[in-house]
């Protein structure tokens, strides 16, 4: 049997695991209800193991409120990075293969080139520098592991830049809307697809990876294309990330290049308006 254990199932990545699962008839994966997935208490934790014996588990569970993070260091420290050693830890000693969620804020963003799994990290945020201890850790517990970086997530589930700018967008006659940071939106049923794929497939091609829908925008294309195809008017100004200040910084070019994932994964990646029009249409937009 090669059951698969989610942890932060009720989040936005969580859903979309749900979705896919079921829809692929993919039956040997347990949503773990709260009490049995805090990934910061190794006793819960080890419990939860021994009860299961995954084969696999997807690690969902992150702090992720990226400007909040800046005032809550420790917590988000804890999560997303102990909480992944816990994991990795009790990976590492039951066989079991760990499949992780990371992201392109491990990046500092001043380049202009799609950036490479093996490229420089230089998070500029406590969210990036936090998840990047989190990658870091894993590889001394277990030589078995996936770690996808993503970026720009979104979907019919949960609070998400879409469904933020569909709600605005019915609200206001006008939005402005960053147009200086580049990166890839990646619809989350995209990414739950790929994770799935990586069990059935069987892979042992452990390591990092690059993951996002295919293409490049900026926050300010992104909200006119969605604006467009939900057939609102409302008028869409570009502006700098200087007239938006934020708490915490944000990296003016994100855009990962994917070709190990497709070549060492299989995986067949969709540009990301393609995906987005799946979404509005799951939406009703």
């Amino acid at each position: 049997m090669n059951k698969t254990l989610v942890f932060g199932g009720s989040g936005q990545l969580g859903q979309c695991l749900q979705h896919v699962a079921q829809q692929r008839s993919f039956t040997d994966i347990v949503f773990l209800p709260e009490e049995q997935a805090n990934i910061l208490n190794p006793d819960i934790l080890r419990t939860t193991f021994e009860q299961h014996r995954p084969a696999y588990i997807i690690n969902c569970a992150a702090y992720t409120a990226v400007d909040k993070a800046e005032d809550e260091v420790e917590i988000a420290r804890k999560v997303n990075r102990d909480g992944a050693e816990n994991l990795a830890r009790l990976c590492g000693e039951f066989g079991t293969t760990m499949l992780h969620i990371s992201t392109d804020f491990v990046f500092a963003g001043t380049g202009n080139e799609p950036l490479l799994e093996t490229d420089e990290t230089a998070p500029i945020s406590v969210y990036g520098l936090t998840k990047l201890e989190g990658e870091q850790v894993i590889p001394a517990h277990t030589e078995r592991y996936f770690i996808l970086r993503t970026s720009w997530l979104y979907s019919e589930y949960a609070g998400n830049f879409v469904k933020t700018m569909l709600r605005f967008g019915k609200e206001r006659e006008e939005m402005r809307v960053i147009w200086d940071q580049l990166g890839t939106p990646t619809y989350a049923i995209d990414l739950a697809g790929a994770l799935l794929h990586i069990i059935e497939s069987g892979s042992t091609a452990y390591g990092l990876y690059h993951y996002s829908n295919e293409g490049v925008t900026s926050w300010y294309d992104f909200a006119v294309a969605i604006f467009e195809l939900g057939g609102l008017t409302t008028r869409t100004v570009p502006i700098r990330t200087a007239e938006y200040p934020t708490k915490a910084t944000r990296p003016a070019f994100s855009v990962m290049d994917k070709t190990k994932a497709k070549t060492a994964l299989g995986l067949a990646i969709p540009h990301w308006r393609t995906s987005l029009v799946e979404c509005m249409g799951r939406l009703g937009e």
